[in-house]
């Protein structure tokens, strides 16, 4: 089975082409959408977060996910908090999918992980592929599509390791500056020259 690494910073286009790569038969293993299970109500995790960080709770209990955002990105000390908190449950939901996918037999796994590169998490794949754009690129794709202001746009950059070092890693690299019509073209080379 062939492990490919998926990454990149916010607002690149990483889910983008997670989603393609979806579409053209990968089984897809996407650590956002587990760090979102592992905060619902009744998980472990959440009681915790809600001990570190104040009024993070909505009236129903569930995760005020922008309230914790805006506290956990305000410094590495908060960012190193949460992450002590939901990375570990991350990795084990993380390695149950890995061998779920190997029972399965299936030939192409992506690991969809912004984080894969500060994680260390880079030496469980064969292929780490890269979405990078300018960070004023992204910037601008957060304050419009995401609705954050400048500040906290640049906030959750910032507490995300710099280009440079993300790109020092990639096996491949997807320019994301431009359309989506020029994304999706490299995600189709890509399929045919790796996989």
């Amino acid at each position: 089975m062939l492990k490919i690494g998926l990454t990149g910073g916010i607002g690149s286009g990483k889910s983008t082409v997670s989603k393609k790569l979806d579409e053209m038969g990968a089984f897809v293993v996407d650590a956002d959408k587990i760090a979102r299970e592992i905060v619902e109500p009744g998980e472990p995790a959440l009681a915790e977060l809600a001990e570190e960080f104040e009024g993070i709770l909505n009236e129903d209990g569930t995760l005020n996910r922008q309230e914790l955002a805006r506290q956990a990105f305000a410094s590495r000390e908060a960012t190193k908090k949460l992450n002590s908190i939901t990375h570990p449950r991350i990795r084990e939901r993380t390695d149950e999918l890995f061998h779920e996918a190997e029972l399965e037999g299936e030939k192409v796994l992506v690991y969809d992980m912004p984080l894969l590169i500060e994680n260390g998490e880079a030496d469980r794949v064969d292929h780490v592929l890269v979405v990078d754009a300018p960070d004023d690129v992204r910037v601008k794709r957060l304050t419009q599509y995401r609705n954050l202001d400048e500040k906290d746009a640049r906030a959750r950059i910032d507490a995300q390791i710099d280009r440079e070092t993300r790109l020092a890693v990639a096996d491949t690299v997807l320019d994301n500056s431009g359309d989506l019509e020029e994304l999706m073209e490299q995600v189709e080379s890509f399929w045919d020259e790796v996989v």
